[in-house]
């Protein structure tokens, strides 16, 4: 099949004993006024969460997520921009945390990644990722490997799902109804690769005034009904 919204939305559809039940399944992402009032304490403990997910269960990291917010002290990016390689070390003494030092070494980096950003735009972490229009989601991709700290790959979308940014991901699911779909015929990668996987979900968004993290979830579920 082609990225026919409507044949996708039936595939998927067909799947779920009601529209309620299939849009009580979908994600939601926040709005621009939410994004842009949440602290950006918030935004360093999502880009931190995310960061330990890389290659570990996701369930083990959420749980210990409470004692990462009270060892880190709520991530106040102040705060945390000063955290020294001295404090690093004592972090790794405590066992009710995941002790990985090099990921703990974000903390800091990505700290001032924000605290460069409020500065730059006179304004939080969450007005930048508000004004950042979802039609260039790989450049906001683009933007977090670049100047955040383990932020590329699929780790950047990771952050913005966890944050609430709308934006779709490139799970094997979903690459695999892109091939399907003649969009790509490989992992995308390359720039070109992204910026066709990019213009076939605006288009799809045009057509169904969806957000783009619902597309997603939908391509993903005409691949794996488990999704």
């Amino acid at each position: 099949m082609d990225l026919d919204y409507r044949r996708l939305y039936d595939m998927v559809r067909a799947r779920f004993e009601s529209d309620a039940a299939l849009e009580a399944f979908l994600p939601q992402a926040l709005t621009p006024e939410a994004l842009r009032d949440k602290g950006d304490d918030r935004y360093l403990s999502a880009m931190t969460q995310r960061v330990f997910q890389a290659g570990m269960q996701h369930a083990v990291v959420d749980a210990k997520w409470p004692e990462f917010e009270l060892a880190f002290q709520g991530f106040d990016p102040e705060a945390m921009a000063r955290l020294g390689p001295g404090q690093i070390e004592d972090h790794m003494q405590n066992g009710r945390i995941i002790r990985d030092r090099a990921k703990l070494r974000t903390i800091p980096e990505n700290a001032r990644f924000i605290l460069e950003i409020r500065q730059e735009r006179g304004a939080g972490f969450g007005a930048f990722l508000a004004d950042w229009p979802d039609t260039d989601t790989i450049g906001l991709w683009r933007l977090l490997a670049k100047r955040g700290a383990r932020l590329g790959g699929r780790s950047g979308a990771g952050f913005l799902r966890l944050a609430g940014k709308d934006t779709f991901l490139l799970t094997s699911d979903v690459v695999a109804r892109l091939k399907a779909a003649g969009v790509i015929d490989r992992e995308p990668s390359s720039q070109r690769d992204l910026q066709a996987v990019q213009d076939a979900f605006n288009a799809l968004r045009q057509e169904s005034d969806r957000p783009l993290c619902q597309l997603s979830a939908l391509m993903a579920l005409s691949i794996n009904p488990a999704f």
